[in-house]
């Protein structure tokens, strides 16, 4: 299976009035970190919120060209419907995408805004593509696969176009993989302009099905998925795009959701980037030394931003804790007026923000005057959750962490 660089020229002509060619932002922060040059491809700003747009309007506008559809059908529960709904709409092609009956409410309405017929079935994924196979065949649709197509990779690989454009003397590229689509069109892409230029692609460590095919040279499906980066969560990649990623990528890396958090945290307050898990697993990889960007020119990809206000708060809370940034622990009082007071004074006098104070009259082991106080509080970094805590032994407290 060939992908020739003229493909992807093309595809980018076709996109070229459709689509935004988003920034290469270079990030001092990440930088300074690092000991590389590391520059942040915004497609988290590209219209629908992703790149999956590039893919699904070049497959689109290709088979208008051959007068070759009708109407189009889609199985998603994210990005790709969003990035269907809307080349659809563009190229004045109905369009039908089957979602999950728990796919979020924010994205159903997002992919029906952009004109889509939103049909919800079943529980997962794979219940939707069954629906949106009988679909297919009673109405003579087209399905449009969200990453196994020569179309849609070619779509995906004129970011590589964009970064070179801008970069041109980039060393390393960086980039998030789920099916493969978007890693297989941007290493094909930059490979076929410039060889030395790394690429590398990133993955969930739950939820690794390239990594395990880029390293063992065959094509390999995981048996489950588990991990916070629902963007690439695959596993079953593409038997096209595994091939492409074989030949073409230098290597391929995993993050744990740990790092994901930390850098989707870092994104939003260093560099006032919104950005969904799966497109932070580039920059995970690099602030965790998975990829050597020393003394190199490095971009990274953030392939998308669409990720759920109230997730985001939860993604702030647990890399909070991974950075060190909020503290629980338990302190035992006598059960009498004032012990609390004094608890919370000794607390704030050390400059801790404290969030929840719980108390537990019933923990075993507890004496008939004593009582258990669980509290929660946000502090500057590890050294001044340290500080805290031993003055609160100095205190005569006797504090436990909780985990």
């Amino acid at each position: 299976m060939e992908l020739q660089l003229k493909d992807i020229e093309l595809a980018a002509k076709r996109l070229n009035p459709i689509l935004h060619h988003t920034e290469l932002d270079m990030s001092t922060t990440f930088s300074t970190m690092t000991g590389g040059e590391i520059y942040l491809k915004c497609e988290n700003r590209q219209k629908t919120g992703s790149f999956k747009i590039r893919g699904a309007s070049n497959k689109i506008a290709v088979l208008v060209e051959r007068g070759d559809v009708k109407s189009v059908v889609a199985s998603s529960a994210g990005n790709h419907a969003q990035g269907v709904a809307y080349a659809a709409h563009k190229f004045g092609i109905p369009a039908t995408i089957v979602m999950p009956e728990s796919a979020p409410i924010a994205k159903i309405q997002a992919t029906e805004g952009y004109g889509a017929k939103v049909i919800l079935h079943g529980s997962c994924y794979d219940d939707a593509y069954e629906m949106a196979c009988t679909v297919c065949e009673t109405e003579g649709s087209t399905f449009l696969h969200p990453y196994n197509d020569l179309d849609v990779i070619a779509g995906q690989g004129t970011l590589g176009l964009e970064i070179l454009g801008d970069l041109p003397t980039a060393d390393v590229v960086i980039v998030p993989a789920g099916g493969g689509g978007l890693l297989a069109g941007i290493a094909a892409c930059i490979k076929q302009i410039n060889p030395r230029v790394n690429v590398i692609g990133v993955q969930a460590e739950g939820a690794d099905a390239i990594a395990q095919s880029f390293h063992e040279k065959k094509y390999i499906c995981t048996d489950s998925v588990s991990t916070i980066a629902d963007g690439i969560a695959v596993k079953s990649p593409g038997d096209i795009t595994v091939e492409l990623i074989n030949r073409y990528a230098d290597d391929v890396v995993t993050v744990n959701d740990n790092e994901i958090s930390e850098a989707i945290l870092l994104l939003m307050e260093r560099c006032k980037q919104i950005v969904e898990p799966s497109g932070a697993t580039p920059v995970a990889a690099v602030l965790k030394g998975k990829v050597n960007v020393r003394g190199k020119k490095v971009a990274c990809l953030l392939s998308g931003g669409n990720i759920d206000v109230s997730f985001i708060q939860r993604i702030i809370a647990q890399g909070l804790v991974v950075r060190n940034r909020r503290l629980r622990f338990t302190v035992t009082l006598l059960d009498k007026p004032g012990s609390l007071v004094k608890l919370l004074n000794d607390i704030a006098a050390q400059g801790a923000n404290i969030l929840t104070v719980e108390h537990d009259r019933l923990s075993a082991g507890l004496n008939p005057n004593q009582t258990n106080v669980h509290i929660a509080c946000e502090v500057g970094g590890k050294e001044h959750g340290e500080r805290l805590l031993r003055a609160l032994g100095g205190k005569g407290f006797i504090v436990r962490l909780n985990n």
